[in-house]
């Protein structure tokens, strides 16, 4: 298997494609205009190494200059609490893999190195929202449902 690396700035167009392969597949969304607007930022975010975001990627084994795989999370701070003292809380919110790549434990590679880095920066819970089709995967890694409801405005 290839090995999972931190994904760089050059990679930031292939993350977009990754994570548009995502966006279509649970939303039916095949818009790509954001991607030129979002793609300096995100540039950005992935040249950080010490932020609050990371994103972990496989290389393509059959297609140099491709990704095979991505997982992207945030860090975030929420007040402590009981069993969370310092309240830092990781939040997973991308997990692509190219239909050419999939079921060769490349999400799931990629998902154990980003577990590591919330360790590593103190996250003591991860969050993360599922289709029924990953859901598996996230449960083998000791995911479980919450029966908080989650509620979202758009400003």
């Amino acid at each position: 298997m290839s090995a999972v690396r931190r994904a760089l700035p050059e990679d930031a167009e292939e993350v977009l494609r990754l994570r548009q392969i995502m966006i279509g597949s649970l939303f039916g969304d095949p818009a790509t205009a954001w991607h030129g607007e979002s793609l300096p930022t995100l540039k950005a975010k992935l040249g950080e190494s010490d932020g609050d975001f990371a994103a972990f990627v496989v290389d393509h084994p059959e297609r140099p200059g491709t990704l095979a795989s991505l997982v992207a999370g945030t860090i975030d701070y929420r007040i402590g609490k009981s069993g969370d003292p310092r309240g830092m809380v990781g939040f997973v919110f991308s997990v692509a893999t190219d239909p050419s790549a999939r079921r060769r434990g490349y999400a799931r590679a990629c998902m154990t190195t980003l577990l590591e880095w919330f360790r590593e920066r103190g996250a003591r819970r991860v969050q993360l929202t599922a289709s029924p089709e990953a859901e598996p995967l996230y449960v083998s890694l000791g995911f479980r449902p919450k029966p908080d409801p989650l509620l979202e405005l758009t400003l």
